[in-house]
């Protein structure tokens, strides 16, 4: 099982397959979650989805942040990440050549950019960059659950205090939800919290969202029976994604989220009919390793905002 690491240390390293089809990210459970058919377009199918103005804009504010930790403090300034947009810009561009089709014409382009300035500029309202040192940025983390499943995901940042308390954060373009659906947006929190838990035994003391649309941080203090708990629903969610596996019985769930969906012209919910299913081998459940310890990197102490962390 690999430890957990810095996004990018080891590019040469071939995936795990095997592993892969024995794991979940938040992302993927949230689509089961959302819908099942979603997660087969996404998971089974690999059906392409056009470029997203709102999803490319949340990457490249997650890619300004992240890199605006490299300069040193003094120079975590609005006006420098700022500067930072139109690099970033290009480089997605060169990766992602789609993303230049997006908008009709350059009044629309200059407004989304200025869209993702003025969620720069409010971060700057919401924290002060300059007096943190993040442990790790985009960390790629994974652990091995005792019931085989392995939980992978992407924490756009870890703290650790001088005194070894852990802060996850997560940057959120979008506004902060309801309490309606605040229990949904911490599901992905606790998530990495468990990841972190099962890999190193080190309970993390705060989670922090940081939503860049309004300018709300959403702070939650996880316990252990938080953790359990999580556990106990992301395997019966692999169970029921197992189960839809093996019957091909992939249902849609219609929702307001729905709107924002590409695929209604191939779902039965709009009058649409999916494509056959790929052929994919079964799982076996025979290969599921045994749970295994994992090691979080070494920490670099970080100066916390006092009561933050």
């Amino acid at each position: 099982m690999q430890a957990a690491q810095s996004a990018g240390d080891d590019p040469a390293d071939a995936p795990d397959l095997e592993l892969l089809a024995r794991s979940l990210s938040p992302s993927r459970a949230a689509d089961f979650m959302t819908c099942p058919l979603l997660y087969r377009f996404r998971v089974i199918d690999h059906l392409p989805e056009p470029p997203s103005p709102a999803a490319a804009r949340g990457t490249l504010v997650h890619a300004v942040l992240e890199r605006l930790f490299d300069e040193p403090a003094a120079g975590r300034t609005p006006a420098h990440a700022r500067q930072l947009l139109g690099p970033q810009w290009d480089r997605m561009v060169t990766e992602e050549p789609d993303l230049a089709g997006m908008f009709d014409d350059e009044q629309q382009r200059a407004a989304w950019f200025d869209e993702a300035a003025g969620m720069l500029d409010r971060y700057f309202t919401l924290e002060d960059p300059t007096r943190l040192e993040p442990t790790h940025r985009e960390m790629s983390v994974q652990a091995m659950l005792a019931s085989g499943l392995a939980l992978r995901g992407y924490i756009d940042r870890l703290d650790v205090a001088r005194t070894g308390e852990i802060r996850i954060v997560d940057y959120k373009t979008g506004t902060a939800p309801s309490e309606y659906y605040e229990a949904r947006a911490l599901f992905q929190m606790k998530f990495y919290a468990l990841a972190l838990w099962r890999a190193d035994g080190v309970l993390p003391r705060m989670l922090q969202l940081i939503y860049l649309g309004n300018g709300e941080i959403m702070r939650y203090e996880p316990d252990e029976a938080d953790l359990v708990a999580t556990e106990r629903k992301i395997n019966a969610l692999w169970l029921a994604i197992q189960r839809a596996r093996e019957t091909g019985d992939w249902r849609p769930h219609r929702s307001r989220l729905c709107d924002w969906c590409s695929h209604q012209d191939i779902c039965p919910e709009f009058g649409g009919t999916p494509p056959p299913l790929p052929a994919e081998p079964p799982a076996d459940p025979a290969t599921a390793h045994p749970a295994t310890a994992i090691s979080v990197p070494p920490p670099r102490p970080c100066e916390a905002v006092p009561n933050t962390i």
